[in-house]
């Protein structure tokens, strides 16, 4: 049987496969001990979605579903979905630029709510610290075969025999950097 790719990993995977799965074997220590001021932020950005507490208007907003995909082998949850607009809500504590892997992540949920029934037809990041509100267009077909191809990268890459470039911009933002 195939496992599940967590969507959450999907834009670990884009910043740096090792990333995603130095993720995977932290994530079962208290996050305390590894997260950054950025990853401590970020989670704090979901709480209220975890917890449910975003809005009263539960009949009319989806919040911190878990959803899945058979089709692309995806599970996660969604931080937001408003029936009425048929928009999907990303949340991120602060957006300086969109980033394929958010994109990526956020087509995966989408992907994962068409499968189960759902209408989308607006997608959108919102940059909680700023108070805007990103639009990302529905996947086209171009998209669709990018966001296939990194499904088949996660599904065949080993980590082991992979030899990583190093990326100062990135490795200097990564928690793991002391790891690598």
């Amino acid at each position: 049987m195939e496992e599940y790719i967590q969507i959450s990993k999907l834009n670990d995977f884009v910043f740096c496969p090792k990333s995603m799965y130095l993720k995977s074997i932290f994530e079962s220590f208290d996050t305390k001990t590894y997260h950054s001021e950025y990853q401590t932020r970020g989670k704090l950005a979901h709480e209220n979605i975890e917890l449910k507490k975003y809005t009263t208007a539960k009949k009319s907003v989806l919040q911190g579903i878990e959803v899945y995909s058979q089709k692309y082998n995806l599970v996660g949850k969604i931080d937001l979905y408003f029936k009425d607009k048929k928009e999907l809500v990303e949340r991120k504590y602060k957006i300086n630029k969109i980033y394929d892997g958010q994109k990526f992540q956020l087509y995966a949920q989408y992907f994962c709510l068409l499968e189960e029934g759902y209408e989308v037809e607006r997608l959108s990041i919102y940059s909680l610290s700023d108070n805007k509100k990103y639009k990302i267009d529905l996947p086209n077909e171009y998209e669709i075969k990018k966001f296939e191809k990194l499904i088949e990268k996660i599904k065949s890459i080993n980590i082991e025999s992979q030899n990583f470039k190093v990326n100062k911009n990135k490795c200097d933002k990564c928690i793991y950097n002391t790891l690598c």
